[in-house]
């Protein structure tokens, strides 16, 4: 497995992401994700994105961070928002998105964010295990699903 960083707009993450917004509609049946984002938010040193490549060069994983500072949607100065953590389904269950957690917090450590936020929601338990797991709490709301009954969010200190 080769994980590397590559813009957010590359043909690779654009397939990967519509994949998870594909499932994002099925497990919530609202279209997908709807959060706004720019390509712009995960280029260095203001945020990455990164894909996870198997042995024949195919996109298997992905996910990015994305600076936040404190803003009217709950953010604090500071924070490295997590967005579009996906594995595809063949995949799943091997540590793939364990490992691009942690090079994602490790990058945004690099970059002197000071916390790690997240939003998912009830109806991804497999993702709320694998935060908690990792050494995330249960956080203020914030982003453009804080007023929404699902929507749980966590957050972890990066110093």
């Amino acid at each position: 497995m080769e994980i590397r960083p590559v813009p957010y707009d590359h043909p690779d993450a654009v397939k990967l992401d519509a994949a998870v917004q594909a499932e994002y509609d099925i497990r919530y049946g609202d279209g997908g994700d709807a959060t706004p984002m720019d390509p712009a938010d995960f280029r260095p040193p203001n945020g990455t994105y990164l894909i996870a490549y198997d042995e024949l060069g195919v996109p298997v994983a992905s996910g990015g961070w994305r600076a936040q500072d404190a803003n009217g949607e709950g953010n604090r100065d500071g924070d490295a928002e997590l967005k579009r953590m996906y594995v595809i389904e063949q995949m799943r269950g091997r540590g793939l998105a364990r490992r691009i957690l942690a090079a994602l917090e490790e990058d945004a450590r690099a970059a002197g964010r000071v916390r790690m936020v997240l939003e998912t929601g009830t109806k991804q338990p497999e993702a709320i295990a694998l935060y908690v797991s990792s050494g995330y709490e249960p956080c203020e709301k914030f982003g453009y699903y804080r007023f929404h009954e699902d929507s749980r969010c966590y957050a972890k200190e990066l110093r």
